[in-house]
């Protein structure tokens, strides 16, 4: 059983960064494929990006343009989302999952079998 805990999420002004975080509990972290996903308010879940068990290249949702970039530290179990010139359009429950032996399809919520409870990202204007 994987336990996965999102923190890093506030309020911000367009144009601000912020950094998510996502720490897991449980053995074979390392082991994990990683994900974001969002969900904006009134909408569906959309995939933000991911990461394999290496961390040497996460890739990304056709909307992030170079904005955002994950990464993770598997010695510390835990995954990050930076996030630069945030959008009003960003505004969202982020969520991290993770997807145990996946490789491939890692853009598909499907393929995660852990989720997080989310963590709330809000850009005003």
């Amino acid at each position: 059983q994987v336990q996965l805990v999102e923190s890093g999420g506030g309020l911000v002004q367009a144009g601000a960064s912020l950094r998510l975080s996502c720490a897991a509990s449980g053995r074979a972290f390392g082991r994990y494929a990683m994900g974001w996903f969002r969900q904006p308010p009134g909408g569906g879940l959309e995939f933000v990006a991911a990461i394999k068990w290496s961390g040497t290249s996460g890739f990304y949702g056709d909307f992030v343009k170079g904005r955002f970039t994950i990464s993770r530290d598997n010695a510390k179990n835990t995954m990050f989302l930076q996030m630069d010139s945030l959008e009003l359009g960003d505004t969202a429950v982020y969520y991290c999952a993770a997807a145990p032996g996946a490789s491939w399809g890692l853009d598909e919520s499907w393929r995660y079998d852990y989720w997080g409870q989310g963590t709330q990202v809000t850009v005003s204007s």
